[in-house]
């Protein structure tokens, strides 16, 4: 397969995250094109894609397109793929994954479609190669979308694999976690750079606090990873990838052993063993363990540094989990504890309950709309500073 031949690239992410996808685009020097609810396309190469996957932090997936063609049947669908020379692009000892997305009348079951797109592929590399690869649901070699809508279809290879916002990090993960993107986005939008300390109560599994740290050293997300999509590619060369691979580690400050880099302090608290234990555990996975100060206490205990930083709190919405009347005292001690613990700090508030947020009683200077999973949220800013008046 072609490495350096340039087509359509697909990057999904979660609903509302395109913004911060497009910004990361632009900072690694690619221009974005169309953009989705749930992506951000552009013109690359399979080279690009290996790039894309190593440092982009806030995407899914990265979808590299091998084609696009009217399809008013299954039996179309079967042909169009079958022409495909995919005895150039999986060899047969690979392992096969397909995804499909479906919405046509032509088929109502997407399992069948998935079955249609899986024989056409096996069945051309059989005829070539007189060996046919293997196929099932672990993503973990190579990785086939298709998006079918009405009577046009799209094909893409996914370069990921498994989502590349699974950093890897995350093997002990308590009760309803951020995911990692979503984490790295709500941080961008609080424009975090590592150079203020960074504060996070509440901080459950942990996923605020680590990405903080890695965003600090400026480490590459994609290298906590060992195993993306197109490494199961023909035509891969592992020698390209390493090269890649050391262009990205330059950038980190993590380079030169762990004392050489000292972030802005990093706090995160938790009242909830378990919890804690599961933070301190991700985070030495994850290798920023020595940057993150960690201790089981009440959010209200605290220690705040002096000076300007960050603080946010992402405390239960009342949907998952917590009860709504509840969680309503819980909502107002937030807000006495940002405007008596943090002066000089900016405040963040991430919550899926808006009229829970309301018991904070202060004013956010601005909101930012998010999506956890289905559940629509927001980001909301407090700037805390002495005098600080309560709503009334």
């Amino acid at each position: 397969m072609d490495f350096n031949k340039e087509e359509k690239i697909l990057i999904t992410c979660g609903l509302g995250l395109a913004p911060y996808v497009s910004r990361e685009l632009e900072q690694l020097g690619y221009e974005p094109g169309i953009t989705h609810d749930a992506g951000v396309e552009i013109t690359g190469s399979l080279f690009d894609c290996m790039v894309l996957n190593l440092h982009l932090s806030t995407a899914y997936n990265v979808l590299y397109l091998m084609g696009h063609f009217g399809c008013e049947s299954p039996e179309s669908l079967y042909k169009q793929i079958y022409l495909m020379a995919w005895e150039d692009i999986i060899s047969p000892d690979e392992m096969l994954s397909v995804v499909c997305r479906v919405n046509t009348p032509t088929i109502d079951n997407t399992m069948f479609a998935s079955l249609k797109v899986k024989d056409a592929i096996v069945d051309r590399i059989m005829d070539h190669k007189k060996m046919r690869p293997d196929s099932g649901k672990d993503k973990s070699g190579v990785v086939v979308h298709l998006y079918w809508k009405q009577d046009q279809a799209w094909l893409y290879i996914n370069t990921s694999g498994k989502k590349i916002s699974d950093r890897g990090y995350r093997t002990m993960p308590h009760k309803a976690p951020l995911r990692e993107s979503l984490a790295r986005a709500i941080l961008m939008a609080m424009e975090y750079t590592g150079d203020q300390p960074f504060v996070g109560p509440m901080c459950g599994s942990g996923t605020l606090a680590i990405e903080a740290a890695l965003m600090a050293q400026k480490r590459a997300p994609g290298l906590l990873r060992t195993n993306f999509g197109f490494m199961h590619l023909l035509g891969f060369n592992d020698d390209d990838w390493q090269t890649i691979r050391r262009q990205g580690q330059k950038q980190s400050k993590k380079r030169g052993g762990k004392a050489a880099f000292a972030a802005a302090p990093i706090i995160a608290t938790d009242n909830d063993p378990a919890a804690l234990e599961a933070a301190e555990h991700n985070a030495k996975t994850a290798g920023v363990d020595h940057l993150i100060e960690f201790k089981l206490c009440d959010f209200s205990k605290t220690d705040i540094p002096e000076g300007a930083g960050v603080v946010v709190m992402n405390p239960e919405y009342g949907e998952r989990i917590g009860k709504r009347t509840a969680l309503s005292e819980l909502y107002a001690r937030i807000g006495d504890f940002l405007k008596t613990e943090c002066k000089g700090y900016n405040g963040y508030v991430f919550t899926g309950n808006m009229d829970l947020a309301k018991q904070v009683r202060l004013k956010p200077s601005r909101r930012f709309e998010f999506f956890n999973a289905d559940l629509d949220c927001r980001l909301l800013k407090y700037e805390i500073y002495s005098g600080t008046k309560r709503k009334d």
